[in-house]
């Protein structure tokens, strides 16, 4: 699965690093669509539930990794839930980009700068593969849920909720 022109993101230069097999997506993004993780979903021609987004939050002065459904949104008292903390904000986007080395967009829960606490939403696990950015707008990775848990050492719980 893994592609000789993976895409040169630190999020393909980690899953190498570590052996992951994966498969580079990209596709046009266009800079007029606000909602890149459907944007993601509606070019690839994928179901929105097995395409998931990088969100960071913000725990007491703490920051997390929530990677949840694009057709979905955040919960976050249960992700404040899932890590041990009374309450979860959504971090500042500057100060994600910051921390996390990519640019809104093009989060990519994969070869941070920083190691942060991960939480993977469980629904992840009911597909074989699942599709998450690959460093930049208008790239996703394609692997396995299980990968996925393993390079960022996620935790998994019930962090998703519908629209």
């Amino acid at each position: 699965m893994t592609k000789p022109d993976a895409g040169g993101t630190p999020a393909t230069v980690a899953l190498l690093q570590a052996g992951i097999r994966f498969t580079a997506h990209h596709y046009p993004h266009d800079a007029a669509v606000a909602g890149y993780g459907l944007e993601a979903a509606d070019k690839l021609g994928l179901d929105p539930d097995q395409v998931f987004k990088t969100l960071l939050a913000d725990t007491g002065g703490t920051l997390v990794v929530a990677i949840v459904p694009v057709s979905g949104q955040l919960d976050l008292k249960a992700l404040a839930t899932a890590v041990g903390a009374k309450k979860a904000v959504m971090a500042d986007p500057v100060l994600a980009e910051r921390k996390t080395g990519y640019v809104v967009g093009g989060i990519s829960p994969i070869g941070q700068k920083a190691r942060l606490i991960t939480v993977l939403d469980e629904t992840a696990e009911l597909f074989d593969t699942v599709y998450v950015s690959g460093g930049r707008r208008g790239f996703d990775l394609e692997l396995s849920p299980a990968d996925l848990i393993a390079v960022t050492a996620a935790t998994v719980a019930a962090i998703g909720r519908d629209r």
